[in-house]
């Protein structure tokens, strides 16, 4: 299958690259390649993660701090977040966005 990241899910990897490289690069560049890698499997095995918070998609670990949300329609996978477990997600208030837990 075919697989591709929506700008928001590239938004969401820059974050979290430039935020652990500025204590750790080489802890960033790894994290960012198992990102890949992990997308990569999800193009080989589209339902290989769970079924998603939010009607439609599906949701697979990627670390223990970070989800993969993606969907899957028209022969792609779809990343479309990729979102800190801290995180509320959907939030009721925000149910587009996220928030932090309390």
């Amino acid at each position: 299958m075919k697989l591709c990241w929506t700008p928001l899910a590239v938004a969401d990897r820059n974050s979290i690259f430039d935020f652990i490289a500025s204590d750790n690069v080489a802890a960033a560049v790894s994290l960012d390649e198992l990102f890949q890698k992990k997308a990569a499997l999800l193009a080989e095995h589209p339902v290989a993660g769970r079924t998603g918070r939010v009607r439609g998609t599906r949701e697979l670990v990627a670390h223990r701090h970070y989800v993969l949300v993606y969907d899957v329609s028209d022969g792609r996978v779809r990343i479309l977040r990729v979102l800190h477990t801290s995180l509320q997600y959907p939030s009721r208030k925000h149910p587009a966005g996220v928030r932090r837990s309390k």
